[in-house]
């Protein structure tokens, strides 16, 4: 009797193991052959597709093992919520819960984290099947994105409602809670820098309450981790070559509102540059003629960037005779005694490269041609680093594209490489709006559609419509960079022009005509251009109280004008330029034909300097004169001065005026420059909010009329203001104050612009 009770605890033991009910409907109770399976409870899924998973069939025979491993199989599959076997005499049953098929995904209470980011992060999509492993990952994954924008305390719940046909909606019920701060940044191991001093360092920072604007106060461990990365830069940077960061820890508060962060750092001592060689493993290479490259100078405290601008300046170097890969690697030899760094720059072998090839990628628009025109290098040249670098900096000077990638690969053989390059198009098409307001002209507006790249050739086709209540102004123009395939731009402008200039000097001006031009480069930098301008010009409208000396010019004149621009231009980016420095001379003759007579003559340059990360210096001017040749200089043809060239003073603010009427009568020399430095306001860069301060000045006088009711003072005239610029879903937005700071009686002046824009 015992052994009877012994066998069926281990029957009992091994059915609730394994999940699997051989229980025969006959008192036959083992053995025998599978003669039938049969599936129940499928209601989407094919019963065959069922028996499929299973590593039984009929004709085999009831094998507990292999029942138990098909039973393991099928719900490995996910798709049934319960699977249950059981034996019919010779007839294997199985009876399966098919698991629902999700209908729709949804998602509750979230407002700091759109749907469409929440749903590329999890991984269930509607029309799958739905099981509680997947939805628990899912939740997971919603959790991490909430703690990487820094909100540690939010909560994820999925609700599931049913429906007909074995569906189910799945909502995400989510609370975000708010957001997790720093409430404390401490270093520990710090002494030779204060807390404040390294708080300045990294990015992320305490959480203060007027930082409303600001990211960088909440807990984020990418943030952190990149936070040890600035630590070691600025203490490499100060000469502590032993600099390590021992660890970066944020402790929760108890409360869960806010993180503690601590840095435990362990400074080491600081070390000064030893003298410094270069070795080469290449046999022509002169080390000697590279020791110019090195950057830093014996004696001076160690700076880890110093080191990389070497190696930078190394590779630049060598690569412009040739040698494309090249491994450079420094070795810093320290003397714990003298605390004396010592480099030794080690320049491995390889062999001279020549151009393989140059493959372009990404530009679905743009012709390949438009490119390799750009380029400095052509397949079979000799590789040049210096020319590689100015070849990507001339396609991005093109503006078609957002990014431009050059890289080299290894060619066919060692002595050949292949030139990759890689662009991001971008909208090359622009319709600008602006709008302003002077206490001269009220409120003005123009709209220009542009498109910089027609049909992917590069040409340019722009139309531009100006209108207030005192000008209007329609131009169209056309350009090809490449006339006739050669480096030599050609392009025509058709323009009409009517502007109201009462307010300022008491007449009407129209002008209708054309303009023929052309470019080229002298060299990289120097470039030329010539144009050819026809023009009917027409002062009308001349008010009774005008100055007699615009009375004198009322009528039509036909002006035809050719004119040359010189230009050398060191800029790194000519649209938006940051570093360098460019310088322009133009002259203008008129008198070959026409009406007029007249020699005019600007130069113009500029320079930029970055001062700090992401604070700019740039510093522009311009000086003009007008002669005319036998004749006095007409009133059209001379400078104004005002507006935009020097804020704080209207449109032709500035200059010679008829005291007896106040008109401005312009003049014949002219100067006028701009000193501004842009910088953040700390706010999150994604917002593309920064600031600027500047000061304007200039300088306009001599007119051909003299008399004693002219007012002319060749006096300075300055100002200075405050602006913000944003780069606005709209376009770029920007507000000017400006107050003047020197000024004569009669200037005019007004205090704000504005003006926006948007791109297509």
């Amino acid at each position: 009797m015992r052994r009877i009770i012994f066998l069926g605890m281990i029957v009992a033991l091994f059915a609730l193991t394994f999940s699997v009910d051989l229980r025969p409907a006959s008192a036959q109770t083992g053995g025998g052959i599978i003669q039938e399976i049969r599936i129940e409870g499928t209601q989407r899924i094919d019963p065959a597709t069922v028996q499929s998973y299973m590593v039984v069939n009929p004709g085999d025979p009831f094998d507990a093992a292999r029942i138990n491993q098909s039973l393991k199989s099928l719900y490995a599959t996910g798709l049934f919520s319960d699977v249950v076997m059981e034996r019919d005499l010779n007839a294997l049953i199985v009876r399966v819960d098919e698991n629902p098929v999700i209908n729709r995904i949804a998602f509750e209470g979230n407002r700091k984290i759109d749907d469409d980011a929440l749903e590329a992060e999890v991984q269930l999509r509607p029309r799958v099947v739905y099981t509680a492993t997947r939805v628990q990952s899912d939740m997971k994954r919603i959790l991490d994105v909430y703690r990487r924008s820094g909100r540690f305390a939010a909560r994820v719940e999925p609700k599931v409602i049913q429906l007909e046909q074995n569906r189910v909606d799945l909502v995400f019920e989510i609370n975000e809670g708010a957001e997790t701060g720093i409430r404390r940044i401490m270093f520990v191991g710090n002494e030779h820098f204060s807390d404040g001093s390294l708080q300045n360092v990294i990015t992320t920072s305490e959480s203060k309450w007027w930082a409303v604007f600001s990211t960088s106060d909440t807990y984020d461990p990418d943030r952190l981790t990149f936070d040890r990365e600035l630590l070691r830069r600025f203490y490499l940077k100060e000469g502590y070559a032993d600099f390590k960061v021992l660890s970066a820890i944020a402790e929760l508060t108890p409360d869960k509102n806010d993180f503690f962060v601590t840095f435990t750092l362990d400074e080491g001592e600081r070390y000064k540059f030893g003298n410094a060689k270069v070795e080469a493993k290449i046999i022509d290479l002169d080390t000697n003629a590279l020791i110019k490259h090195i950057k830093h100078e014996t004696g001076e405290w160690y700076d880890a960037e110093l080191v990389e601008e070497t190696v930078s300046a190394l590779t630049d170097a060598i690569g412009d005779l040739g040698y494309a890969f090249i491994d450079i690697r420094p070795r810093v030899d320290k003397d714990d005694k003298t605390n004396i760094a010592t480099l030794t720059y080690e320049i491995g072998e390889g062999p001279k490269v020549f151009v393989e090839r140059i493959d372009i990628e990404g530009n679905f628009r743009t012709e390949d041609e438009v490119i390799r025109r750009e380029f400095r290098l052509v397949e079979g040249d000799a590789f040049n680093t210096s020319k590689l670098r100015r070849s990507r900096q001339r396609i991005q000077n093109l503006g078609f594209f957002g990014k431009v990638d050059v890289r080299t690969t290894p060619g066919s053989t060692p002595e050949k490489t292949v030139v990759e390059v890689e662009v991001e198009e971008q909208s090359t098409g622009e319709l600008s709006f602006g709008l302003g307001y002077s206490t001269a002209d009220g409120v003005l507006g123009d709209v220009s559609i542009t498109e910089r790249n027609l049909l992917g050739r590069g040409q340019t086709l722009r139309l531009a419509l100006t209108g207030s209540v005192k000008s209007q102004q329609i131009d169209l123009g056309f350009t090809e960079p490449y006339f006739l395939g050669k480096p030599l731009s050609a392009g025509v402008d058709l323009f009409s022009v009517g502007r109201d200039r009462q307010s300022e000097s008491s007449y009407d001006e129209s002008e209708l005509g054309f303009r023929l031009r052309s470019g080229y480069n002298i060299t990289e930098d120097l470039s030329q251009g010539w144009r050819y301008t026809l023009k009917q010009q027409e002062i009308k409208d001349v008010g009774a109280s005008a100055s007699r000396f615009i009375k004198r010019q009322e009528g039509e004149k036909i002006i035809s004008e050719l004119g040359q621009t010189l230009v050398y231009d060191q800029r790194d980016n000519r649209i938006e330029a940051t570093e360098g420095w460019y310088a322009k001379l133009s002259n203008d003759l008129a008198g070959l034909g026409g009406d007029v007579t007249y020699l005019r003559s600007t130069l113009e340059g500029g320079y930029y300097i970055p001062l700090f990360e992401n604070v700019n210096l740039s510093s522009k001017a311009r000086v003009g004169t007008i002669l005319g040749l036998g004749d006095n200089v007409e009133l059209t043809d001379r400078f104004f001065l005002g507006g935009q060239q020097v804020r704080g003073f209207t449109n032709a603010g500035i200059g010679p005026r008829d005291s007896s009427t106040d008109d401005s009568l312009g003049g014949t020399m002219m100067f006028a420059g701009s000193t501004e430095v842009n910088f953040p306001l700390g706010l999150p860069e994604d917002l593309g909010v920064s600031g600027r301060a500047f000061i304007d000045y200039g300088i306009l006088t001599e007119v051909s009329d003299e008399s004693s009711i002219v007012q002319d003072q060749a006096s300075l005239r300055s100002s200075a203001g405050v602006g913000i610029g944003w780069n606005s879903p709209f376009g770029p937005i920007n507000l000017d104050w400006a107050w003047p700071i020197t000024k004569e009686d009669f200037d005019e002046t007004e205090n704000f612009r504005i003006s926006f824009g948007t791109n297509f």
